[in-house]
């Protein structure tokens, strides 16, 4: 609420928030909600997205995209209104503060759009916890990744960054102590999968086969040991994506990339989550920079990247 007489300042909060890789992914069944149960281990990496909160002193939630983002935005359609992942956080949280004012998201791009990669749940997380802060909400972060869950399954994965296992709809997280460095090249696409797509084309492939898919209920325990360890070798045993076989259906061009990376001297490759973002696993930091820059000079939009990571954090607050 507004004093009669006082004059408004302006505070901007800025938030950065990581993007993921599902380093395994089972999915289960389709249920009879429309919805598939899973079975995945996350590891957040250091690619991040960036939102700056704005308080405004008009009321309302307005939203743009920031000059600074690295990724190229012609052509792409990121909606600016409630359709916005971030937008709707903001809503959220005007919803549950008591002092909340309007505000302005500006969100820099990093994390490839529709990549698989989780960068609109990131945009979401980094508004949640930058709202929170802005408005004095006072929420803990065991508060915060409620009202995550609401906006999506990846959101409170974001929130808390690290590794951690998914199950149900991916939203009931465990953190898994695994701080051991991996390393990775990811490999972006000029353009995005609609994750609901790559899902039917997964149930459509199965029913073809006859394949009959148990509900997921633990991940591989092997999966955790390599990433405990850091042993990378064994990580590339035990890579597994079962959307992969879907996103590569939709897009036959992932296979080439995933050939190439491996020919490149990638341990293993895997598409991340839905795709069409491929990440490539490397030996060491060393190994995945050579990589990423032999296939840049084979054309591919490729970068270097480790994890874990923290998840989202702030690193600014401006009056």
């Amino acid at each position: 609420m507004s004093i009669p007489g006082a004059r408004f300042t302006s505070r901007t909060v800025r938030v950065k928030a990581p993007g993921k890789i599902n380093v395994s992914l089972d999915v289960g069944p389709l249920r009879a909600d429309g919805y598939h149960s899973v079975a995945s281990v996350y590891l957040a990496v250091s690619l991040y997205e960036e939102v700056a909160a704005t308080s405004t002193e008009a009321p309302g939630i307005t939203v743009s995209l920031s000059p600074a983002s690295t990724l190229d935005l012609d052509g792409v359609d990121i909606p600016l209104g409630a359709g916005n992942l971030a937008y709707r956080a903001a809503a959220i949280m005007a919803d549950v503060s008591e002092h909340a004012t309007g505000v302005h998201l500006e969100i820099t791009k990093r994390v490839p759009v529709a990549g698989g990669m989780g960068g609109g749940s990131a945009d979401a997380a980094a508004t949640l916890l930058a709202c929170d802060a802005l408005w004095n909400s006072g929420l803990s972060r065991e508060e915060l990744a409620h009202l995550a869950a609401e906006l999506g399954a990846d959101v409170p994965f974001s929130l808390l960054g690290g590794t951690a296992v998914g199950l149900g709809l991916g939203d009931q997280l465990s953190p898994a102590l695994a701080k051991a460095q991996t390393h990775w090249v990811l490999v972006a696409a000029d353009y995005g999968l609609s994750t609901p797509e790559v899902y039917r084309t997964l149930d459509r492939l199965r029913a073809a086969e006859g394949v009959d898919t148990a509900e997921p209920t633990a991940v591989d325990p092997a999966v955790l040991t390599a990433l405990r360890s850091g042993d990378a070798e064994a990580l590339g045993r035990v890579l597994v994506n079962d959307l992969q076989r879907a996103a590569v259906e939709l897009s036959p061009a992932l296979r080439d990339t995933l050939g190439s990376g491996e020919s490149h001297g990638a341990l293993a490759g895997i598409v991340s989550g839905s795709g069409p973002t491929v990440a490539l696993l490397a030996d060491d930091s060393v190994a995945a920079e050579s990589l990423a820059t032999d296939l840049r000079r084979y054309g591919h939009a490729a970068l270097a990247v480790h994890g874990p990571v923290p998840g989202a954090r702030i690193i600014s607050d401006t009056h």
